[in-house]
C-alpha cells in the first residue's frame, strides 16, 4: 500500500509539471523565432570554400603562379611589376619589368617572364613581344625578388632571323610552360599564318632550350598527317613538371588553350610521344564521358569560350584545371579529361562530382574576367582580374 501511494504521489507531480509548462504566461509568452535565418546548405559534398581574407592590394592582377622555390608570384598589369608572395599571402618584395603580363620559373629557380622590348634592325625601331629570363641569385647565398636582374631578353623576331617584316609588331608572346630539363614551350600568336613562314606561323607553340636558343616550332602528328599550323590562337598552356621541385620530374606532354573562334574543342592535351621510329607530337585522345561516370569532359565540343589559362597539378593529384575569362568560370577536370573529382570515402555515389564553380559577380565564389590560376599545397589561386582581387580555394574533400 505504502508503494501505491508513492506512485501516485509521483504521478501527480509529473501532471503538475506538464500543465504548469503547457500554461501559456507562467514563463512568459513563447518567444518567436522567426527573425533566424536558417541557412541554406547545397547538397553537395565536393565544392571549393573560400578561403580569407581575399587579397586586395594589387590595381591589376594578370598572371600567378606557383614557383618551384615555394612562393607565389604575381603580375600587377598596370604597375608592370612582379610582386612575391609566401604562402600566407604576405608580400616580400617586388621587380619593374616593361609590359610585364605572364610569368614562369624554371627549375633553377629563374624567372621567365613575357614582356615588350624596344629594338632597332636597320634603322628600324620597334616595340616588340620578348621573354625576359631573370635571376634572382644574390652574389653570395641570397636569393630573392630583391636581388632580380635580366640577364637574357628573347626579342621576337630576332631569334630565328635578323629583320624586321611587315607583322613582327603584331606577334604575341602569351604564355610560358617549363619543361623538366628546363627547356619551355611559349604560346605565340599573330596575323601571319603561312605554315611555311621561316620560324613558323605565327599562331604556334614554339620549344627554346634552357638557354634562350629556338629549337623549333611544335608540329603535330594527326591521323590525318603531319601539321605545322595546327595551333589556333594559343593561349594558355602547362606542362606536367610542376612544383614541387622535389617531384617535379615528367615527359614533354603539355595542355594548351585556344582562343580560335572556328575552334570548336578549345582545350587539348598533346603527348609527346617516342618509339624506335622516332619521336612526334600527337594528340591525346579523350573519350566523351559517360554520364554515369561523369556528368562532362574536357574535350566536349563547345564546352569553353575564351580560356586563357590552364594548369596541371604536380602533387599527385592529377588535376587539370582550365579558367574561362568569358564564362567567368574556373573547370577542374582529372588527368583523364573527366570534369570533377573523386566523391568523398563513405558517399551515396561513386559518380565523379562536379567541382567547377563562377559566374560573373564579386562573391567569394564568382568571378569578373579572371585571367590566371595556380596551385600550392591543395590551395586554389586565382587572378579575379575585373574585380582587382585574388581569391584562395579549397577543396571540401581536403578537410578532416
Amino acid at each position: 500500500m505504502i508503494q501505491i501511494n508513492y506512485l501516485h504521489k509521483n504521478y501527480f507531480w509529473v501532471f503538475g509539471i506538464l500543465f504548469i509548462v503547457g500554461c501559456d504566461g507562467f514563463f512568459g509568452k513563447k518567444t518567436d523565432l522567426d527573425f533566424i535565418e536558417i541557412p541554406e546548405y547545397l547538397p553537395r559534398e565536393v565544392a571549393y570554400v573560400p578561403v580569407e581574407p581575399v587579397i586586395k592590394k594589387y590595381q591589376n592582377p594578370i598572371d600567378i603562379i606557383a614557383g618551384f622555390d615555394e612562393l607565389i608570384y604575381v603580375v600587377d598589369g598596370t604597375s608592370e611589376e612582379i610582386i612575391s608572395l609566401d604562402e600566407s599571402g604576405r608580400e616580400l618584395g617586388r621587380f619593374q619589368l616593361n609590359g610585364v603580363k605572364s610569368i614562369a620559373q624554371n627549375r633553377k629557380l629563374d624567372l621567365l617572364a613575357i614582356g615588350t622590348s624596344q629594338r632597332t634592325v636597320g634603322g628600324i625601331t620597334r616595340d616588340v613581344t620578348c621573354i625576359y629570363r631573370i635571376d634572382m641569385h644574390g652574389d653570395g647565398n641570397e636569393f630573392g625578388i630583391e636581388y632580380a636582374r635580366v640577364v637574357d631578353t628573347i626579342a621576337h623576331p630576332l631569334y630565328f632571323k635578323t629583320t624586321f617584316s611587315g607583322s613582327d609588331d603584331k606577334v604575341q608572346f602569351n604564355k610560358i610552360a617549363v619543361l623538366e630539363d628546363n627547356r619551355f614551350y611559349v604560346t605565340r600568336s599573330g596575323v601571319d599564318n603561312n605554315p611555311q613562314k621561316f620560324g613558323g606561323p605565327d599562331d604556334a607553340i614554339l620549344l627554346f632550350d634552357e638557354d634562350g636558343t629556338y629549337i623549333t616550332p611544335v608540329v603535330v602528328n594527326t591521323p590525318n598527317g603531319f601539321f605545322r599550323d595546327f595551333f589556333k590562337s594559343p593561349m594558355g598552356i602547362s606542362s606536367f613538371v610542376q612544383p614541387p621541385q622535389i617531384s617535379a620530374s615528367g615527359p614533354d606532354h603539355f595542355v594548351f588553350t585556344s582562343l580560335s573562334d572556328n575552334t570548336s574543342i578549345k582545350v587539348q592535351v598533346i603527348d609527346y610521344i617516342e618509339t624506335d621510329f622516332g619521336a612526334s607530337y600527337e594528340p591525346r585522345i579523350l573519350f566523351e564521358a559517360d554520364t554515369t561516370i561523369a556528368n562532362g569532359s574536357l574535350t566536349t565540343p563547345e564546352k569553353f569560350s575564351k580560356p586563357v589559362s590552364t594548369l596541371v597539378t604536380g602533387d599527385g593529384t592529377n588535376f587539370i584545371f582550365v579558367l574561362d575569362q568569358q564564362k567567368d568560370s574556373l573547370y577542374q577536370f582529372t588527368v583523364t579529361g573527366l570534369e570533377g573529382v573523386k566523391p568523398p570515402v563513405g558517399s551515396a555515389t561513386s559518380k565523379y562530382q562536379m567541382a567547377s564553380f563562377g559566374g560573373r559577380g564579386d562573391g567569394l565564389t564568382q568571378f569578373n574576367a579572371p585571367s590566371s590560376v595556380a596551385y600550392k599545397n591543395r590551395i586554389l589561386w586565382v587572378c579575379d582580374t575585373g574585380n582587382g582581387r585574388i581569391l584562395r580555394f579549397k577543396l571540401t574533400t581536403d578537410f578532416q
